[in-house]
């Protein structure tokens, strides 16, 4: 049994490292890493870089403080809700187990888990924050199908919040925001990859997202050979040239 002192120091660095969720008093579990699966569609990177080798050292030091949330698998070990990074650190410091706890949750549940523990960290990229806003209104959407379909009052069903109306209650962003974001999982991933290394800037990557696939390729090598991104009015432009079916390579180099 650990000493007192013991239990002091752990609860201080708990107090440091934890998330609130992992406040929670719920039972944690010592889960083998082997059993611990990533999230399905996940869409926040979790990268090799000086921010994860720091969390390496901390967790070869202190191993891993604030424990995973999971949920079983139908097919067997657990998907991780919360603790992608902490489950990666771990791997590379060379631990064998982690502190998890499980929850049994629907998808719809576990997606706005997911997103809503991830969009705490400090740095995010437009890609990640598209389509975790993406999948969260799908889950907003799906409970609220759900509920419209069990509910006894039709004139209740009215009176309901949009789904993207609450997640901007919820995130502190306007509902337009939240929709130009997502439109962002419309654009092509070489594009999309040129937003997060703000080589595209935002406005008129939403625009640009309007055009067609091959549209998108074409305006894609033609950023290339001109070597300039397109300002606001210029991805107008070319957005009004695919609404009018002109929007060829020459005319977006143009």
């Amino acid at each position: 049994m650990p000493k007192n002192g013991a239990n002091i120091s752990l609860s201080s660095f708990d107090d440091i490292f934890s998330t609130d969720e992992s406040r929670n008093v719920e039972k944690i579990q010592q889960i083998s890493i082997s059993e611990l699966h990533h999230f399905k569609d996940h869409p926040f990177k979790v990268l090799d870089d000086e921010a994860m080798q720091r969390t390496v050292e901390s967790v070869a030091q202190f191993g891993v403080l604030a424990p995973l949330i999971a949920r079983p698998r139908e097919e067997g070990g657990y998907e991780i809700i919360s603790g992608h990074r902490r489950q990666h650190a771990a791997e590379l410091a060379g631990l064998k187990t982690l502190p998890v706890i499980v929850r049994n949750m629907d998808d719809d549940q576990a997606v706005i888990q997911m997103v809503d523990s991830n969009l705490q960290r400090e740095h995010i990229l437009p890609s990640e924050r598209a389509f975790a806003y993406k999948m969260k209104l799908d889950a907003l959407k799906n409970q609220g199908a759900r509920s419209d379909l069990t509910s006894k009052n039709v004139s209740q069903i009215g009176t309901q919040k949009r789904s993207d109306q609450i997640m901007a209650e919820e995130m502190g962003e306007s509902r337009n925001q939240i929709q130009r974001f997502i439109r962002f999982t419309n654009l092509i991933p070489e594009l999309l990859d040129l937003v997060d290394q703000k080589k595209i800037s935002f406005n008129p990557a939403v625009e640009l997202s309007y055009l067609a696939d091959s549209e998108q390729q074409d305006f894609l090598e033609a950023m290339q050979d001109t070597q300039n991104a397109p300002s606001l009015s210029q991805a107008q432009r070319i957005k009004k040239l695919s609404q009018e079916g002109q929007c060829s390579y020459e005319a977006i180099f143009d």
